[in-house]
């Protein structure tokens, strides 16, 4: 049970992690860099999973992806398969769980490009795609890498919207905070002592992997 929870949980923040990014890197530059009336609405929208609590959002997403919901009723329409209770439907609920967690250091990295090289490039007949892997990605490095990690990480650690859109299902939906959760209802206290302690574990590398990415960039902009 719980190998087979481990590899659905990779999968799913793996897959996740992904999608967000091409979602989050033109939602991030857009906000870095707009002066639109509607930013700061948009930014609240972005990080209400931060303060929302897990099952609202996951209430809200099951009745969205529900048979009688708008993207539930277009799965069976086009498919005939529904959203609720399946990897996809977790796939989704988890990307808007997670946004604000991609979203926001990409941000952050953003508003600390030099915009001046940028400008230079363009005035020398630059392409726009060129101009983003050799002048802007080498900045936002960091930025990009702890965006990843936070959003694996973020989407490995969700309980309340998985139970709540994706339910129980081993092989299907079970994630590894789902059959933590089985392990303590059963109580297999030993298991899930182990199992906790490995995700423990897991955050504080994360943890560490973020903040010392942070501490590298401050000390590289002070010797600068």
């Amino acid at each position: 049970m719980i190998a087979q929870a481990i590899l659905l949980t990779a999968q799913l923040a793996g897959i996740t992690t992904i999608l967000l990014i091409m979602l989050a890197l033109p939602l991030a530059w857009w906000l870095a860099n707009t002066r639109h009336f509607s930013k700061p609405y948009i930014e609240a929208i972005v990080a209400i999973p931060i303060v929302l609590p897990p099952t609202v959002i996951g209430f809200y997403m099951l009745v969205l992806l529900g048979n009688n919901g708008l993207l539930g009723e277009m799965s069976v329409y086009f498919t005939g398969y529904s959203l609720a209770f399946t990897f996809t439907g977790l796939v989704i609920a988890s990307m808007l769980y997670s946004l604000p967690f991609v979203v926001q250091p990409l941000q952050a990295s953003f508003d600390r490009v030099d915009y001046k090289m940028i400008e230079a490039a363009y005035v020398l007949g630059a392409f726009p795609i060129r101009v983003f892997f050799t002048i802007v990605f080498p900045q936002i490095k960091r930025g990009f890498i702890a965006a990843c990690v936070l959003g694996f990480a973020h989407t490995v650690g969700e309980f309340g919207v998985v139970l709540m859109v994706g339910g129980n299902i081993p092989g299907e939906t079970q994630v590894l905070s789902i059959a933590l959760y089985e392990l303590v209802e059963t109580l297999e206290y030993q298991r899930a002592h182990y199992l906790s302690a490995a995700l423990v574990a897991f955050s504080f590398v994360v943890l560490l992997l973020v903040y010392g990415l942070n501490s590298r960039g401050n000390s590289n902009r002070r010797v600068t």
